[in-house]
């Protein structure tokens, strides 16, 4: 098959969604099928691309982070016309999304489309009042309802989101396929024990050290600082013990001064942004993952945790079903007792659970060849049904449009 991906974001950059496409089309690739991906311009990008097209981008409004690319473009959209795709897999509801649904439609192919984020979670980026971000929430399940319905079929990572697309009223077939994850990059045999010790001492951290690890988008949704908040109260008593943040994002400057105001730099450190193609060694920085995100749709940072042999402690999350088995890979939480004892439970009292090679063992079935194998099966049923027909598919264009214009 010829595929064409839309997506706002895609690597270099480093989250969810840059990795979930980047994989897809690598692992497609190894099948056999033909791949284009359109996405954004972004610093950093490879000078050389295979059948990759970036189009100019403004950042995005709601994941500052994120970028959106400029909406239709006559060449680029001349040059699709002459790729024979079969098929149009969009990966954003933004100005590249309607972008391919409008290729799609014109060049009479289906579209499949992946519901990423949960946007009702980052509505605080456009509005400081309750009563706005309380309208700001009703248009984003208005707009993601349209998107999603037009589409010939969605594709959710977790029932979690799955049932929150059926509250949105998404009337399209929905498959839970749950992103891949290339576990041979998070291998832990891959970085020699030397490595890893100088980069902990890098950051201050000593051999002996027990160290809590999270890594991500440092943003007001990942629920940080409710981990750093509990702090000194666990450290108290647990001189050993440190927290290693590793990412950026627009709460990093607030999240050092809460750490600073509780006078514990030399406890809790960030390490910044790190390069992604070698963010399996700061994985290994830690010796468990902890998080309190509740914004997750599944959670990619936790399985990457696993797949490096970490174990993971968690806010107790939807998103976490087939991912978490307290006891045995982590724990879950719902508060700072929770939290404490889990973390308790791996660092001292493990009563012989290999909590790290369960979690290796647990992320088997989320290898990125199985990930693209099932999403190949939805494009292959797609290919074989009839596409809606032109008044729905302009019905729906419509009701974007209007979205758009009110």
């Amino acid at each position: 098959m010829n595929i064409g991906l839309f997506t706002e974001t895609y690597y270099p950059e480093i989250n969810g969604v840059a990795n979930s496409v980047y994989m897809l089309k690598t692992e497609l690739e190894e099948i056999g099928h033909n791949v284009y991906v359109f996405t954004t311009t972004t610093p950093g990008a490879p000078e050389f691309e295979h059948n990759v097209f970036r189009v100019p981008s403004l950042p995005c409004i709601l994941i500052t982070e994120r970028r959106v690319g400029l909406f239709y473009q006559p060449k680029l959209a001349s040059l699709i016309k002459k790729l024979n795709l079969d098929l149009i897999h969009t990966h954003t509801e933004f100005s590249l999304g309607i972008f391919g649904r409008i290729m799609a439609k014109e060049l009479k192919i289906p579209t499949v489309h992946t519901y990423h984020t949960i946007y009702e979670d980052y509505t605080h980026y456009l509005t400081h009042r309750k009563l706005l971000d309380k309208r700001a929430k009703a248009f984003v399940r208005v707009f993601t309802k349209i998107c999603c319905n037009t589409a010939e079929q969605v594709i959710v990572p977790t029932e979690k989101v799955r049932e929150l697309l059926l509250k949105y009223s998404v009337f399209r077939e929905i498959s839970v396929i749950p992103t891949g994850v290339n576990l041979k990059k998070f291998n832990p045999d891959l970085h020699l024990k030397e490595d890893v010790l100088k980069l902990r001492e890098e950051f201050g951290i000593k051999p002996d050290d027990k160290v809590l690890l999270y890594l991500g988008r440092i943003s007001k949704e990942k629920n940080i600082g409710e981990i750093i908040e509990a702090m000194p109260e666990y450290m108290r008593e647990r001189n050993q013990v440190k927290f290693v943040i590793v990412g950026g994002g627009p709460e990093m400057e607030h999240l050092k001064q809460l750490t600073a105001d509780m006078n514990m730099m030399d406890k809790i450190i960030f390490t910044g942004p790190k390069p992604w193609d070698n963010i399996g060694l700061y994985y290994q920085l830690g010796d468990v993952f902890v998080s309190a995100s509740q914004s997750e749709t599944q959670g990619l940072t936790y399985i990457e945790a696993m797949a490096a042999g970490l174990p993971v402690v968690a806010k107790k999350d939807k998103c976490l079903d087939d991912i978490l088995e307290p006891g045995w890979n982590g724990y879950d939480f719902t508060d700072r007792d929770e939290l404490f004892k889990g973390l308790d439970a791996i660092f001292f009292n493990n009563n012989g659970i290999s909590y790290g090679e369960n979690a290796k063992l647990r992320m088997r079935k989320y290898s990125s060849e199985e990930f693209a194998k099932n999403v190949e099966m939805v494009y292959e049923e797609v290919m074989q049904r009839d596409f809606i027909s032109e008044q729905r598919a302009a019905y729906e264009t419509k009701k974007i449009n209007h979205l758009f214009h009110t």
